[in-house]
């Protein structure tokens, strides 16, 4: 029998409030859930239902304020998470070598060597044409390839990806979520991905995480039970009944966000 994957990441009864001359807002409250090894778990969710704090409480960019949270040790050198954003955060003044090197410059790679590996990685997916490019001269497809490519290359014991393909064309974000997939493939990363695309969320996940509207929590734990490697064409229309199940948890509380009578 297959050995249950070892936990990387816990947290229970997680809660974040924010204080403005208003007075309090609830962003999350009470989530709780695991993460195993090598997963890649997908959170879905209506807008403002506090999925980006999540991913920014697991980042430790802010503080939660309430609850706990646990990561595994599984390797001291390597860092808890690595974070890829909607906006993809290049250094516009840095090339694609040194952006995609960075990481490995923030955990004390001499330049060489990190160099050496950023080349490698670059032209196993296609740019190694482009490593003395700058930001401003790529696509939006290509920066946020540059910006997915430094995250891996971190070696994060965690990837948290906060809606990184949103901002992209649809013919370009259904490309860049092969690309996802085959990398992903490749390194089998542990993954916490937030998007609103529910059929974006079924081809990438193994599981997803259904969040309540505002304060966020977790209304619902879903096994995608599809085999990989996966292929659009191929899973989707097998995953329509999922689909439905997912949009009908989440229409009334998008229906309540946006102040309509269900």
């Amino acid at each position: 029998m297959k050995s249950k994957a070892q936990v990387v990441f816990s947290c229970t009864g997680l809660g974040k409030n924010f204080h403005d001359k208003a007075g309090k807002l609830a962003a999350l409250q009470d989530v709780s859930f695991s993460i195993a090894q090598g997963e890649f778990v997908c959170v879905a969710g209506p807008s403002g239902c506090g999925k980006s704090t999540l991913l920014r409480v697991m980042a430790g960019l802010i503080p939660s304020t309430s609850g706990e949270m646990r990561f595994a040790e599984l390797n001291g050198a390597r860092p808890h998470t690595a974070m890829v954003f909607q906006s993809q955060g290049l250094f516009p003044w840095m090339s694609v070598l040194d952006n995609v090197a960075f990481g490995l410059e923030m955990q004390g790679m001499d330049r060489a060597a990190r160099h050496r590996q950023a080349r490698d990685f670059l032209e196993k997916v296609g740019l190694k044409d482009f490593v003395g490019a700058y930001p401003h001269t790529l696509s939006g497809g290509m920066r946020q390839r540059v910006a997915i490519l430094r995250a891996f290359l971190a070696d994060p014991e965690i990837l948290l990806m906060d809606e990184p393909f949103g901002m992209l064309d649809a013919q370009t974000r259904l490309v860049m979520q092969e690309e996802l997939l085959g990398l992903w493939q490749q390194r089998r990363h542990t993954v916490v991905y937030v998007t609103h695309d529910i059929e974006e969320a079924i081809l990438l996940g193994d599981r997803i995480l259904v969040m309540s509207g505002r304060p966020g929590r977790i209304m619902a734990d879903m096994p995608i039970d599809l085999p990989r490697p996966r292929e659009r064409e191929r899973v989707l229309p097998r995953a329509t009944g999922l689909r439905l199940k997912i949009w009908g948890m989440l229409r009334d509380e998008v229906a309540h966000d946006l102040g309509i009578a269900s």
